[in-house]
C-alpha cells in the first residue's frame, strides 16, 4: 500500500497563461448546437475515442438524415454532425439516446477523454488501459461536481507508451510498472503515483480539486494550465481529495516519453487509417464498419490524429490485405509513406464566415509540396486557428488581403516568417523559410 505524502509542486505549469474567462463556455455539444455559415454543427463526444458498429452506424445515420452526410473528426477523438438543417436537436438527440451515444444529458460536454488507440492491440503499452477508460466515463458521468467543468477541460488515458500524454490534456493518467498510475495535471512533470484500481477515480478526485481551486480564487478559467494561483494550491487541494477519498497516493517528479500515434498500415492486431482533413464520406464510414464487423459487438477506435484503428484480432478473421485495399479504395490513407498524415486544416470557406480562404482546397493542391516539408503543416482560415494541434509544425494562415502568412518557430530563436500569395508556390515557400 502507497503511504499518503504532502510535497509542494514547483509550478502548475512552466507553460501557464493567467487566464480570465469573461462568458461562460460556448463549446458545442449534441444538446447545445453551434450556428456555422453551413448549417448547424454538433459535437458528439466519444471517451476514447470508442465505438460500437451499432453506435457508427447511429452516427452514419444522423448526417445522412439531419446533416451534410459527412462525419468531421476533431483532435480529440470526437465526431463533429455538420450542416445540420433547423429545428432537428430533438430528433439529433433521440437518435444518438437509442445508440447509447448519450448517457447524461448533463454531462455530455465534459466527456472528453483521449486514450492510447492501440492499446492492448499492439503489445507496445504497459496494460490495456480500456477499463480505466470505462471506469473514467461512468465516473464522471456519476458526478454532480463534473457538469461544472468546461467543455474543453481534457482527460488522457495513456497505456504507457507516451502517445496521448502531449496533447495538453488537463488531467493525464499514464500506465507505470508495478501495477500503477501516474497522474498529472496540466503541463507539469509532477504526478501522483496511486494504485492502477484507483487510476479513474484519482484523475476525476484531480478534476474536481480544480473545480474547488478555481471557484475559492474566484477565477473563470476552463483548463488547469489558466489557472493564476501558487502551484501548492492546487497540490494541497488535490492531496486533500485523495486522502478525504482514501486514496493512497505519493508525489514523483516523472519524464514521460512522447511518441506518435498510429502509422498507417496493419500495426499489430488492427488496421490503421488517415482520414485526410479528418472527413469522412458515407461510403467511407460504412467501408470501415463493414471491415470491423465480423461480429456485432465489434468496434472502431477514432484517434486524436484525425485516424480510425479498425481491431481485427488475431485469430485470422479478417483478411487484413483484402481490407486494407478496399479501405484505400475508399480515399482513405492506408500508406505511412503518404503526406496526408502530416497536413491538416480547420473547416475553412464556405463553413465558417471568419474565414478568408478555402484552406482545405488549398492544403490538398499543396499535397506534394507538404510531403517534402521537414515539419507538418496546418493550414488555418483566420487567426483562431481552430482545431490547430499541438507541437512544432508550419502554420499557414489566411489573412484578410488574401494568401497566407506562412511561420515555422525556431527552437531557441525567433520565429521565421513569410508571405505565400500564391497557394500554387508552396514549394518554394517552403524552401525559402525551411533550412
Amino acid at each position: 500500500m502507497l503511504a499518503a505524502m504532502s510535497s509542494a509542486l514547483p509550478s502548475i505549469s512552466s507553460q501557464a497563461t493567467a487566464v480570465s474567462r469573461d462568458r461562460g463556455d460556448a463549446c458545442p455539444g449534441t444538446l447545445r448546437l453551434h450556428a456555422a455559415d453551413d448549417g448547424a454543427l454538433a459535437r458528439v463526444r466519444i471517451p476514447g475515442g470508442v465505438l460500437g458498429v451499432v453506435q457508427a452506424e447511429a452516427l452514419a445515420e444522423a448526417a445522412r438524415r439531419l446533416g451534410d452526410g459527412d462525419l468531421h473528426l476533431t483532435s480529440r477523438g470526437n465526431v463533429q454532425l455538420r450542416g445540420l438543417r433547423d429545428g432537428c436537436g430533438g430528433e439529433l438527440a433521440g437518435l444518438l439516446d437509442a445508440a447509447g451515444l448519450l448517457p447524461s444529458p448533463g454531462h455530455e460536454r465534459v466527456r472528453n477523454i483521449v486514450a492510447s488507440p492501440l492499446s492492448g492491440l499492439d503489445g507496445r503499452g504497459l496494460r490495456d488501459v480500456r477499463p480505466w477508460l470505462s471506469a473514467l466515463d461512468a465516473a464522471l458521468c456519476a458526478s454532480e461536481r463534473a457538469r461544472e467543468l468546461s467543455g474543453r477541460f481534457l482527460f488522457a488515458i495513456d497505456d504507457g507508451r507516451g502517445d496521448v500524454t502531449g496533447l495538453g490534456a488537463d488531467v493525464t493518467v499514464r500506465a507505470a510498472g508495478d501495477d500503477h498510475a501516474l497522474v498529472s495535471l496540466g503541463s507539469a512533470d509532477d504526478a501522483w503515483r496511486v494504485a492502477a484500481g484507483e487510476a479513474s477515480r484519482a484523475a476525476l478526485l484531480a478534476a474536481e480539486a480544480f473545480l474547488d481551486v478555481a471557484r475559492e480564487s474566484g477565477a473563470r478559467v476552463w483548463r488547469v494550465d489558466e489557472l493564476a494561483v501558487p502551484a501548492r494550491v492546487l497540490t494541497r487541494a488535490v492531496d486533500r481529495g485523495l486522502s478525504g477519498a482514501e486514496v493512497a497516493h505519493v508525489k514523483e517528479r516523472t519524464h514521460t516519453p512522447r511518441t506518435d500515434g498510429p502509422p498507417p498500415g496493419l500495426v499489430g492486431d488492427a488496421l490503421s487509417v488517415h482520414v485526410p482533413l479528418g472527413r469522412l464520406t458515407g461510403p467511407q464510414w460504412r467501408e470501415l464498419t463493414r471491415v470491423a464487423a465480423p461480429t456485432r459487438d465489434a468496434e472502431l477506435r477514432l484517434t486524436p490524429w484525425r485516424g480510425v484503428v479498425v481491431p481485427v484480432g488475431g485469430a485470422g478473421t479478417t483478411d487484413t490485405a483484402d481490407a486494407l485495399g478496399r479501405l484505400s479504395a475508399a480515399g482513405l490513407v492506408t500508406d505511412a509513406a503518404s503526406p496526408w498524415p502530416r497536413v491538416g486544416a480547420c473547416i475553412g470557406r464556405p463553413g465558417c464566415g471568419k474565414s478568408h480562404a478555402d484552406v482545405r482546397a488549398d492544403a490538398a493542391g499543396g499535397l506534394s509540396a507538404a510531403g517534402r516539408s521537414p515539419l507538418p503543416l496546418y493550414w488555418s482560415g483566420c487567426e483562431r486557428r481552430c482545431g490547430h494541434p499541438r507541437g512544432e509544425r508550419i502554420d499557414l494562415v489566411a489573412v484578410p488581403e488574401g494568401g497566407y502568412r506562412l511561420t515555422v518557430g525556431a527552437p531557441g530563436g525567433p520565429a521565421r516568417t513569410t508571405v505565400l500569395t500564391d497557394p500554387s508556390q508552396l514549394a518554394t515557400a517552403l524552401a525559402a523559410i525551411t533550412p
